[in-house]
């Protein structure tokens, strides 16, 4: 199939994911991935970034013939200890105590799968940020009005979180909100997929497997 036809999928049940990928114009289908998203003991938090965006991406190939698959995975380093999504408003609280004041590696991932060759392009990017010195009063305001259970660190960057950081450092702006476009569309290119000029064959196709 022509590489501009096959059909292309993002594993994520993100909605900022989601949101980051329709930027780019190309019609895409979304399918949740299910993995274990634990991290290896031994393992750098970098690498398990990158080997859970693959896995992710996977785990979702499989269901498809014909297909590029992208998958993304985030995990907040704050002194070496791993911060993902809290799940709760206790768990949200106590991560940005934690990070207060504290200089923090967001390590993204993201992979890019080819469901017919089974071919995997990966790239990490690292957004290196600087927290505020928060107080408990801030930090109950903030979770209680942005709800960020569901975002790596408790950060919602792309609304009120961004007040948290006194400075951030990235080669890519859209990593810290869960989707990193510029390494993406490298990969994408790879692929010879038509990001800036898009082909009206660029569709989604019926290929999935039940």
């Amino acid at each position: 199939m022509d590489n501009a036809q096959r059909v292309l999928v993002l594993g994520s049940s993100s909605t900022y994911r989601r949101t980051l990928l329709e930027r780019l114009g190309l019609p895409f289908e979304v399918v949740t991935p299910r993995i274990d998203e634990s991290v290896i003991a031994g393992e750098s938090l970098a690498t398990a970034a990158l080997r859970l965006a693959e896995a992710k991406a996977r785990a979702v190939a499989v269901r498809y013939r014909e297909a590029l698959v992208i998958g993304c995975d985030q995990i907040a380093n704050c002194a070496g200890a791993p911060l993902g999504k809290p799940g709760g408003r206790e768990r949200a609280i106590a991560q940005l105590t934690q990070m207060s004041g504290q200089s923090v590696v967001f390590h993204t991932g993201v992979a890019l799968v080819d469901s017919a060759s089974g071919r995997c392009g990966r790239r990490l990017v690292d957004v290196r940020s600087t927290f505020r010195r928060i107080t408990h009063d801030e930090i109950v305001a903030y979770v209680d009005r942005e709800l960020p259970f569901d975002c790596a660190g408790s950060v919602r960057s792309e609304a009120l979180g961004i007040a948290l950081f006194e400075k951030i450092t990235s080669d890519d702006p859209t990593a810290l909100i869960g989707l990193p476009l510029i390494a993406l569309t490298d990969l994408l290119r790879a692929e010879e997929v038509p990001v800036l000029v898009h082909s009206p064959g660029f569709a989604p196709a019926h290929n999935a497997r039940p």
